[in-house]
This record gives C-alpha cells, structure tokens and sequence, in this order.
C-alpha cells in the first residue's frame, strides 16, 4: 500500500474519489447526481484547466508563472478590442491575441533565463504590467457589444460568430466548446511532454539545470519555450473568457493564477521541478472543480471556497515535503 501511495497519479485518484465521495454524501437533494452539474464544472473549470496546462510545463522546469490571470485578462480585451469595436475577422483576432500572450510569456522567459531574473520576481513585474496593458487599451472600460454614439445614445454591435462559438454546446447541450478546447489543450501538453524532445528537455531542466547544460540541453531556449507556452495557453484562455463574458474585462482574472496553481499542486506535480505530468493536472483540475461546486450546489460561500483552496495548497505542499 506505501509503495502505491508513494505513485503521484495514486494519491491524486484518492484526493478525487473522497471529493466525489463528499459529492455524494452531501448531494444537495440529488442535485449532483445530474447531468447538467457535472457539464457546468467542466464548462466552469475549463478556463482555470487551459491556465494549469501551461503552468505545469513552467512548473516542471523548477519555474512559476504568476502572471497567467494578468495575462488572460489582457489578452481577453485584445480579444474583445479586436473583435467587437474594430471589427477584425476572427481569422486575424484569434491569431494576434495568441501571438501577443506566447509573446508575453517569452519575455518572461527571456527574462529568467538570459539575465538570471528569479521565476518570482519576473512573472510578477508581468502579472502587473499585463493587467497595466489591459486597463490601457480598454481605457480601463470592459469592452462590450454596447457602443456610445456621438449624441450620447448606445448602439449594440452584433455578436460575433466566433463569440457564439466559443460559448456555445454541442451535443445536445450536453458539452461546451470551451470544455474540448481544454481536452485539446490537454493532449497538446501531452504530446510536448510524452512525445517530443523538447518535453524531455523540460523534464531535464526540471531535474537538474547544471546537469542538463552539461549534457548539452538548451537551457534557455527550453525555459523560454516553457514561458511562452504558458503566455499561449493563458491567451487560449483569455478567448474563452472573452466569448463566455462577451465582453472584455480588464479586471478579468485576476487570482485565477492561484485556482491555477493549485490545480497543478493538487495533481501531484512537483513545485521542485522535475517531476509531474499533464494527465496529474487534469486529475486536479476535476478535483478542485468538483470541490468547489460541491461547496456551490451546498451554499457555502465565496469567501469559505477561497480560504478552503488556500488551505488545499498549503496541505498538499507539505505532503509533497514529507515524502522526501
């Protein structure tokens, strides 16, 4: 039995069987045994799953990536700019909002890797200019489909299609877009991790950077690609925000790096870099969704599901600390 809980995706199954188990027992008269719950969690734990995609690439290398709420929140009103008052193609939008977050994310990279810029401290001065990017180009306004005129009136925009995709379900309602987007965001880290070079390299760097640079591993080049990944998956994130919000809000975001991490956290990987996997994560993801709907569908509020997360966090480091 120790040698099975000393496997991180063990430990991770049983976080997730005894918070099910707690969905069952406290079931909100029946409420959790229905369909449209779990097709609500997965919808509202989508954005935070795509954020802790990226994360745990930034995380594997012994990194931490603090700005991905500032960054989501910035890039969904580039979005919403883009698309609601400029009026570009999707075809243009989409493409720019993802260039500008993986451009943010290797800055970050950039940063930490060639001047020696502690993850911290980088991703932090990133998290604040960000959200300063997003108040700037929104001229601190949310950025909706409601457009002043010169007399003072209001004209409402259409919705654009691309809007209307990202929000809407498919299969009978039965699924989001925004839930596959993230099942995709899934299997692309996979792939990274599992099947290229570059996702050994990460594991390399993780494990032990001197090492790795002795054996010949692009160090910086593999920390950059990390950052920007991370930057991408917050800019993927940033579209489904936009499209379930229509709107773009420059305050959008902000703590969601903290559900984030705390996604990553809960699966197993290691915060020491090294270790951890994608499939960890999207065990956490649905740990951490099914527990706070489980506390929403129970009433208890805002303020206890934050202090409870934050407990969560702390509990699972120190049993990271106590296995070594």
């Amino acid at each position: 039995m120790t040698i099975h809980l000393r496997s991180s995706a063990v430990r991770a199954l049983i976080a997730l069987i005894f918070v099910l188990a707690l969905g069952a027992l406290f079931n909100a008269e029946g409420a959790f045994f229905k369909w449209d719950t779990h097709r609500d969690m997965l919808r509202h734990i989508s954005v935070f799953g795509i954020l802790a995609c990226g994360l745990t690439l930034v995380i594997i290398t012994a990194g931490i990536d603090l700005s991905v709420g500032s960054l989501l929140g910035f890039t969904a009103v580039l979005f919403a700019l883009l698309s609601l008052r400029l009026e570009l193609s999707a075809w243009l939008a989409v493409p720019a909002c993802l260039a500008a977050g993986a451009l943010c994310g290797c800055v970050s990279g950039g940063l930490i890797a060639k001047f020696r810029i502690q993850p911290f401290i980088a991703t932090l001065a990133m998290m604040v200019f960000a959200r300063g990017m997003a108040k700037s180009i929104s001229g601190g306004q949310k950025i909706t489909t409601a457009i002043l005129r010169p007399d003072g009136t209001y004209h409402y925009a259409d919705v654009p299609g691309v809007f209307a995709f990202l929000n809407s379900k498919i299969l009978g309602q039965n699924i989001a877009v925004v839930t596959l987007i993230f099942l995709l965001c899934i299997l692309v880290c996979w792939i990274i991790l599992s099947r290229l070079r570059w996702g050994r390299y990460i594991y390399a760097v993780g494990g032990n950077e001197e090492a790795a640079r002795l054996s010949g591993v692009p160090v910086a080049a593999t920390k950059i690609l990390a950052y920007g990944l991370s930057g991408f998956f917050c800019a993927v994130a940033g579209l489904c925000q936009a499209a379930q919000e229509l709107q773009g809000d420059p305050e959008t975001g902000i703590s969601y790096e903290l559900t984030a991490i705390a996604i990553v956290v809960i699966g197993g990987t290691n915060l020491m870099g090294g270790r951890g996997g994608i499939g960890l994560t999207f065990i956490g993801a649905m740990t951490i969704g099914y527990l706070e709907k489980i506390l929403s569908i129970n009433a208890v509020g805002e303020a206890g599901r934050l202090m409870l997360t934050g407990a969560i966090i702390v509990g699972a480091v120190l049993f990271q600390k106590y296995r070594k």
